[in-house]
């Protein structure tokens, strides 16, 4: 079981909310008995015994001379195996399943003890995705749906924040265990957004479930989990907060600063490219996943509708390649009309400087935001790549954005993978986007920081655009420093080459997502989990409005 415990509710209620988080005890009802019976066991044992102990009496870790792991994996390793990093990082990896009840539910954030814990010592949502993969694709899948189950019966608890109560299909950012003395049995805690920093709810998590439950249907070939009543409604709740009706005039989400990776004030509020390429790739696994009964083709007919239109609307206001960037530099502003060439009436001379030198010959990519009278054009590492695996990304496009990274590796990789963004907000303009902030200084966390779990999603895009030596050169600059850094949560400076000033060590989805970039390379069918082919049927001609003289 997990050994971090706290002190509980002394009360032992059933259901309280407290500031510290949303405390529940899951109460054993035949639904749950039945959506958490046991799958088929992987080679993890459920003893109470301390992790060292799992580890050495249950698998043996890779050598330096080229022994096989004992994780029983057909396929985890040939060439892959040679290296030694591969061995203790599985290792590391054990170390941080997160237990429930004697059932694994998840990877906790961290394992860096010689720094306060904070809530590293919890699974994250977004995190625990590609620790999810790299257990799927090393065939250990009990996991992952144990994951699914339990984040799925944390999103059916009330949520409130002060007297405001949260939309019902709101999947939580973390959960942990703590154990309640007077029941003298484990709890969950879950955060929805109450502990936050600025106390945000977020936007990814829901997307995240969404995708990762595809994988898991995708790698299984198992529809069971995704066709469970549970499992349809949980999605339909998700879909309903994202496609109900109000006053936006965009197919995009308009949403808060700091509701996703960057769980900070970074000027990503309006409509961020990450969300926007989240929930296009939610949406189209979505449809693979929801039954055809009268609820899901209500659904169905409405996801349908949001694709094209959201399709339409990235590919055309949102890329940005040498042509575009000249056409926004000649932009008219002021005009009045359905026929306007500059719909959002962005001024030419907000243009920044940096980015007439950023934009190479060939190349392009997603912006970070466009919204009235604003377009943000920092380069966003996660939304790219997602808009390439999700086909939001036309191929053109895709190819273009490969390109820019390789006409720009010493801007967006340097010494360590992968710039979060690009560039780093400085002097006035960081005191007045970020408030000041001592974590987002410049080069630094999610101001130009360098995160080595990043390197899994440029591999998939690598692989899916055909240029697998991309992700090859990034992995073995990973493979120089990772490991002997002790697996930093992130690098800081102009080319990532220092430790994260604040960064915690062992940081579980460092190690994942280079794990998850070795399988991917070494066993390319892998990429099925994670990639949608192109739908044509939404890929509508992009044409310039007549009024367009340039």
């Amino acid at each position: 079981m997990c050994p971090l415990r706290i002190n509980g509710s002394p009360n032992g209620n059933v259901k309280t909310l407290e500031s510290a988080g949303t405390i529940f005890e899951a109460e054993d009802s035949d639904i749950l008995l039945r959506i958490m019976e046991r799958p088929r066991a992987i080679n993890v044992s459920f003893e109470e015994r301390p992790s060292n102990e799992l580890l050495s009496n249950h698998f043996e870790c890779l050598s330096p001379h080229g022994r096989r792991s004992g994780f029983n994996s057909p396929r985890s390793y040939t060439s892959f195996e040679a290296h030694a990093m591969v061995g203790e990082a599985w290792e590391n990896m054990k170390r941080s399943i997160f237990y429930y009840r004697r059932q694994p539910v998840g990877t906790v954030a961290a394992m860096d003890h010689s720094v306060e814990e904070l809530n590293y010592d919890q699974v994250f949502v977004r995190d625990f995705v590609p620790s999810a993969l790299a257990f799927l694709m090393n065939g250990e899948e009990e996991v992952v749906k144990n994951f699914l189950l339990k984040t799925l019966h944390l999103q059916s608890w009330e949520k409130m924040i002060d007297q405001f109560k949260l939309g019902e299909g709101v999947m939580p950012a973390s959960f942990k265990v703590i154990h309640n003395p007077v029941r003298n049995r484990e709890i969950l805690i879950a955060d929805f957004g109450e502990s936050a920093i600025g106390r945000v709810a977020p936007v990814d998590s829901g997307f995240w479930w969404i995708i990762l439950l595809r994988a898991y249907t995708r790698h299984t070939g198992d529809s069971s989990l995704a066709e469970m009543p549970e499992c349809q409604r949980g999605m339909r709740l998700i879909l309903t907060l994202c496609l109900s009706e109000a006053f936006d005039t965009f197919p995009t989400l308009l949403c808060a600063d700091g509701c996703c990776m960057i769980d900070r004030r970074m000027g990503v509020y309006g409509y961020p490219i990450e969300i926007q390429a989240l929930f296009f790739m939610a949406l189209r696994c979505a449809l693979l996943l929801l039954k055809q009964d009268q609820e899901g083709k209500e659904f169905i007919e409405r996801i349908v509708k949001r694709l094209h239109a959201l399709s339409f609307h990235m590919r055309n206001y949102f890329w940005l390649d040498l042509k575009q960037l000249n056409d926004i530099y000649r932009y008219k502003t002021e005009e009045y009309s359905h026929t306007a060439v500059n719909k959002f009436n962005v001024m030419p001379d907000s243009l920044p400087d940096w980015v007439f030198d950023f934009m190479p010959t060939r190349g392009g990519y997603f912006i970070g935001n466009v919204s009235p009278a604003r377009m943000d054009f920092r380069w966003f590492c996660l939304g790219n790549c997602v808009a390439i695996l999700s086909s939001l990304a036309t191929p053109e496009q895709a190819s273009a954005i490969m390109d820019l990274i390789e006409s720009r590796w010493d801007e967006l990789v340097g010494e360590m993978p992968l710039k979060i963004c690009y560039p780093a907000l400085e002097s006035h303009e960081w005191r007045i986007v970020t408030g000041c902030d001592p974590k987002n200084t410049r080069w630094s966390y999610h101001n130009g920081g360098s995160w080595p779990v990043l390197l899994w999603l440029l591999t998939a895009a690598c692989i899916k655009t055909g240029r697998p030596q991309i992700a090859r050169r990034a992995i073995e600059l990973a493979e120089n420093r990772l490991s002997k850094d002790h697996w930093p949560e992130y690098y800081d400076g102009k080319t990532g080459r220092y430790i994260g000033k604040q960064a915690r060590k062992f940081q579980t989805w460092s190690i994942s997502g280079y794990l998850v970039a070795k399988m991917m390379l070494e066993d390319p069918s892998h990429l099925g989990m994670i990639s949608l082919e192109e739908d044509k049927q939404m890929k509508p001609l992009m044409k310039r409005s007549t009024s367009w003289t340039c």
